[in-house]
């Protein structure tokens, strides 16, 4: 299985390249007022390139020379900055056999991890699929997804302090809630619905936790700590 440190870098590129995909939209739309713009410096350049042909064609008859190179005025044909977050996203995830993609649900975008080896020229191969190696985090949310940094150090912050008051195993299980919580929802723990809860017991604690047996027994406890702790700040 995928380590979780991969898969938490992974879903940051992710969200870094989709910001990046928002700049460029909104630079893109601001686009006319920077052509305006742009015209508005060429006609003056225009306006002034008399007395500039004239200055010219005297350093050419004095011989003299000018140290000023041409301008660089090609346009950069590189990868956008987005594409760049997903090209290291990928990378990372290949290096453990893993491939990424985005998947857009009513309620938001999913980022879902799975084994490379699952396609055949880009066609998922059903015989080769094995849920419990696939790994989603939801990019987006029912809750406020733009506030996603705050709710994830407020999830973070109880679960700690589960951790600190009820131990290991406790903690273990609530980190593991912060984390459905705040990348499946993007809301505080302790606003999720009785249904999200029951989503987290039964589908994502058994897929993602990789708890030992004693976390597995506590677990229902440990989300009740959890919203009792949240609920107590």
């Amino acid at each position: 299985m995928i380590p979780d440190d991969v898969i938490e870098e992974a879903e940051r590129l992710t969200r870094l390249a989709r910001d990046a995909d928002r700049r460029e939209a909104s630079s893109r739309a601001n686009g006319e007022t920077v052509s305006r713009d742009a015209d508005r410096r060429e006609a003056s350049d225009r306006a002034s390139g008399v007395a500039a042909s004239r200055d010219a064609d005297h350093r050419e008859a004095s011989g003299e020379t000018s140290d000023l190179s041409p301008p660089f005025d090609e346009p950069y044909a590189g990868p956008t900055e987005a594409e760049r977050y997903r090209q290291r996203r990928d990378d990372l995830l290949a290096a453990h056999g893993y491939v990424a993609r985005v998947r857009s649900e009513d309620t938001g975008e999913v980022l879902v991890c799975h084994p490379g080896d699952w396609l055949d020229d880009d066609t998922v191969v059903v015989d080769r699929v094995d849920p419990e190696e696939a790994v989603e985090r939801r990019l987006s949310g029912t809750g406020d997804a733009d506030r996603w940094e705050a709710v994830e150090t407020h999830n973070r912050a109880v679960a700690e302090a589960v951790e600190a008051a009820h131990g290991d195993a406790h903690g273990y299980n609530a980190h593991k809630l912060a984390d459905f919580a705040s990348n499946h929802y993007a809301k505080p723990l302790e606003d999720l619905t009785p249904g999200e809860r029951e989503e987290f017991l039964t589908e994502y604690y058994p897929r993602n936790g990789w708890p030992s047996d004693e976390q597995r027994t506590l677990v229902a406890e440990s989300v009740e700590l959890a919203r009792e702790r949240a609920d107590a700040e």
